[in-house]
């Protein structure tokens, strides 16, 4: 078990009270848990441990805590792994001490915030591991669980990933549907460096080295080099120079992943992060 000492980020904890309470109401509705209540007297107390099924990297621990504590305020939750840490099948994530019924009916909001989180870092762990000595990053995309983005994405960062734009307010991208609706890059460009300003870091999708050839004669940043195959990614890094950052995008698995990094790309795009993991599976073992 080891913890990745490179990850400071922290989620905003509104954000998390908020992702928190909305689960919490769509899993107790207004009886609550019919079978706690009914079983599990009002003062009753109790200890369990998250415990995990099999190995990954852990993200998640702290929407976690916030689901057993927003019923329980006065509940006790002990990290194990750190987010970014391994855990291995078996070991123990953390362990939570408070009121039975409290604990009881979090369970499963916590577990399922924690399970899609930790998939998450896994899978990315995945691909960084995969492209490890050849310099490129892996990035995900926008295709996330709707209203879950920011946690999808924190996730990503605790598997040693980086996030691509968060949405369509904090970055550009120029699509080919923006080109075709603006009358060509020229003018799409024109347009952005009037209204955008200065400041803003523009990039641009291709997906032939012809339309690469075109994108280079203005003044952006990055190019989205789409769906390209091998050869043509090669031929691309080599036409870019270092003038502009190189991010393939489209396809990418793990088996194709280390051929893609080897072209020289800086960044690879992969939207299965986000939409296609498998939770890590754990689960709550009562303790007393």
């Amino acid at each position: 078990m080891s913890e990745r000492s490179s990850f400071p980020f922290a989620l905003p904890p509104l954000l998390v009270e908020r992702a928190v309470a909305a689960a919490l109401d769509e899993d107790l509705g207004m009886a609550g848990d019919i079978t706690t209540q009914s079983i599990i007297p009002a003062n009753a107390r109790g200890e369990a441990a998250i415990v995990a099924r099999q190995a990954g990297v852990v993200a998640g621990t702290d929407l976690a805590e916030a689901a057993f504590r927003a019923l329980d305020p006065e509940v006790r939750f002990v990290r194990t792994v750190a987010d970014g840490g391994m855990v291995a099948a078996g070991e123990p994530i953390a362990t939570v001490a408070g009121k039975t019924r409290a604990l009881l009916s979090a369970e499963r909001t916590a577990l399922n915030f924690l399970g899609r989180l930790s998939g998450i870092a896994t899978l990315t762990a995945s691909y960084v591991n995969a492209v490890a000595g050849t310099g490129a990053r892996i990035a995900c995309t926008r295709k996330t669980t709707p209203g879950l983005r920011a946690f999808e994405k924190y996730a990503v960062r605790a598997g040693g990933g980086i996030n691509h734009r968060f949405g369509l307010y904090d970055a550009v991208l120029v699509k080919d549907n923006h080109i075709a609706a603006a009358g060509g890059l020229a003018n799409a460009l024109a347009r952005l460096r009037t209204r955008g300003g200065h400041l803003v870091k523009i990039e641009v999708e291709v997906d032939t080295i012809d339309q690469l050839a075109e994108a280079l004669r203005f003044a952006i940043d990055a190019v989205l080099l789409d769906n390209m195959d091998i050869e043509t990614l090669r031929q691309a890094v080599k036409m870019v120079a270092g003038r502009v950052m190189t991010e393939a995008s489209g396809g990418a698995t793990l088996e194709t992943v280390p051929e893609i990094a080897a072209t020289g790309v800086d960044v690879i795009s992969v939207g299965a992060l986000t939409h296609s993991p498998r939770n890590l599976d754990s689960s709550l073992e009562w303790k007393r």
